[in-house]
């Protein structure tokens, strides 16, 4: 910050003190903001989002974290859900809809599925679009997630992740066509 002198030159404001304290330094937004950023991802908040699906063949998804709240849906077998926070046995999850709402954890897997979101999503022979179409699958059909995103393998298909359909037709479909990555 500066301040123009009564002969018109901009001169550097001192800082200011408090009473008999340290000097108090302004920084701008910008560097507030890095500042912010970087301690984000040193914390490791960044991370990518975590994914369960539904274990039991039918789970309630509360308003808050007690079999004593308010029930939402009831959700199916493998329904894949985004972990947002978990609180003594209870998670915080947010469906394909972008409904948020409470499960308790002992109803999560750690086993991956995928919600098609796409009007059609077309699962393919291999990682291209000009590959062979294995087979069509309409918005709600579940797939398994074939391998780890964080596999070298998938980190090879930029865009697609290897599925497996519960009838047993595997193949690769575009990541914008799913939900539960």
């Amino acid at each position: 910050m500066s301040v123009r002198a009564a002969s018109g030159v901009v001169a550097p404001r001192a800082p200011r003190r408090a009473a008999s304290g340290p000097a108090v330094v302004r920084a701008s937004p910008l560097v507030v903001l890095a500042a912010l950023a970087s301690c984000v991802l040193a914390s490791g908040i960044a991370d990518a989002a975590d994914y369960r699906s539904v274990a039991d063949a039918a789970v309630i998804l509360y308003d808050a974290p007690s079999q004593k709240a308010r029930p939402l849906f009831i959700l199916g077998h493998d329904t894949p859900l985004e972990v947002i926070v978990p609180v003594e046995g209870w998670v915080k999850v947010k469906d394909a809809d972008g409904t948020f709402g409470w499960v308790e954890k002992k109803a999560l897997a750690d086993k991956r599925m995928l919600l098609v979101r796409a009007p059609f999503a077309e699962v393919r022979a291999s990682a291209d679009e000009k590959a062979p179409l294995v087979f069509r699958a309409e918005p709600g059909v579940l797939l398994e997630l074939g391998e780890p995103l964080t596999s070298a393998a998938a980190a090879s298909m930029p865009g697609w992740v290897k599925v497996k359909h519960q009838d047993g037709q595997t193949g690769f479909v575009r990541i914008t066509q799913v939900f539960g990555l």
